[in-house]
Formats: C-alpha cells, structure tokens, sequence
C-alpha cells in the first residue's frame, strides 16, 4: 500500500468517525476542535476529507493482485 493510499485512509477513517459522531450525538467534532464549521482549518479538513474520499474511490477499482506493493 502506497503512503498516499495510508494518508487518505486515515483522512476517510476521521470523516467517517466525524459523520458518526454527528449521525449519533448531533456533535461535529472537526468543527469543536478547529472553530466552527466555517474555520479556515474547519474548512481545509473537511475538504482534505473529501479529497481523500475520492482517492478512495480510486483504490476500489484497482488490481490487488500484483506482488511487491
């Protein structure tokens, strides 16, 4: 697994853990921790989030099956 396919992963794993805790509890944690939902570092997560969810997307359709990686 490349390092990028990693750093999107645990940027996914954060959104998802993100979207629960608002499903859930109504509690948006990026927005508690880095000043609202429309902080400057609010905003530059949740688009790094949606970056990676897309380079997710990517890793669905690719070939596991090469050795060496």
């Amino acid at each position: 697994m490349k390092i990028i396919d990693k750093i999107a992963l645990i940027l996914i794993v954060i959104g998802a853990l993100n979207w629960g805790s608002v499903g859930f509890f109504g509690f948006d944690c990026v927005a508690f921790l880095f000043g609202g939902q429309m902080g400057t570092i609010s905003r530059i997560i949740y688009a790094l989030v949606g970056v990676a969810g897309l380079w997710g997307i990517t890793m669905i359709f690719r070939d596991t099956d090469s050795e060496g990686e």
